[in-house]
């Protein structure tokens, strides 16, 4: 484990926190020195998982509760939820999100066929949250194309770049940060309407497994110093 940098005062609120992604990338916002908050439609469950990341730092760092307490404490807003969940979770906690960043990790997939490319009616997930919240709410996709499996293990070196795309230059150079802060490389990928090239990446990369019986395929960006 690294030692935690207690300078470190952002508040982030990762919904859907007790999935594999999103309790992955809160352990290590956490082991990076920020204030973790683990939402989920069940307070209880949030607390739970809470507990069990805090047992792996071992020290209070991170604290659990349901998803609108979890946004209401914090500067930016992580949403890692099954699509099917996308647009209810955003609705309930769209009251607490005004003036801040929101990163999208959600991915469109229709299962069964979850290794095929399904383009949703709004285009992205991303595009979606932001015109289901607005100009108040500075939308950044993120994340998509991280597999979770080795999110946990903090000594393990994650190997795959994250594609940054937004349209507030700010809001992306701070996700930027929040990657590196998870052991990544960020790319600034443009404007949120390419979140829909990166959420597409998903299911490609969900095929590649299967066909090569790997686990954790990803993506690398080559001719960047």
């Amino acid at each position: 484990m690294t030692e935690r940098d207690e300078t470190t005062v952002l508040t982030i609120a990762v919904l859907g926190g007790t999935g594999k992604e999103g309790s992955g990338l809160a352990l290590r916002w956490a082991n990076s020195g920020y204030k973790v908050v683990i939402g989920s439609r069940n307070a209880q469950r949030g607390a739970d998982k809470a507990d069990e990341l805090n047992k792996l730092l071992g020290g209070e760092y991170i604290s659990g509760t349901g998803n609108e307490d979890a946004a209401a404490q914090a500067h930016i807003v992580v949403l890692s939820v099954p699509y099917d969940a996308h647009k209810s979770t955003l609705e309930s906690v769209k009251a607490h999100l005004s003036g801040k960043i929101l990163v999208d990790v959600s991915v469109p997939i229709k299962p069964p066929a979850v290794t095929s490319v399904y383009i949703p009616e709004g285009h992205s997930a991303a595009l979606e949250a932001r015109d289901m919240l607005g100009d108040e709410v500075r939308v950044v996709a993120a994340f998509q194309n991280v597999s979770a499996v080795h999110l946990k293990k903090l000594e393990h070196d994650v190997n795959c770049d994250v594609l940054v795309c937004g349209d507030d230059e700010e809001a992306k150079q701070n996700v930027i940060q929040l990657v590196e802060a998870a052991g990544m490389r960020g790319i600034d990928a443009g404007p949120l309407a390419n979140a829909v090239a990166a959420e597409a990446l998903t299911p490609v990369l969900l095929y590649i497994n299967k066909k090569y019986q790997v686990k954790g395929a990803g993506i690398r960006i080559t001719g960047l110093a």
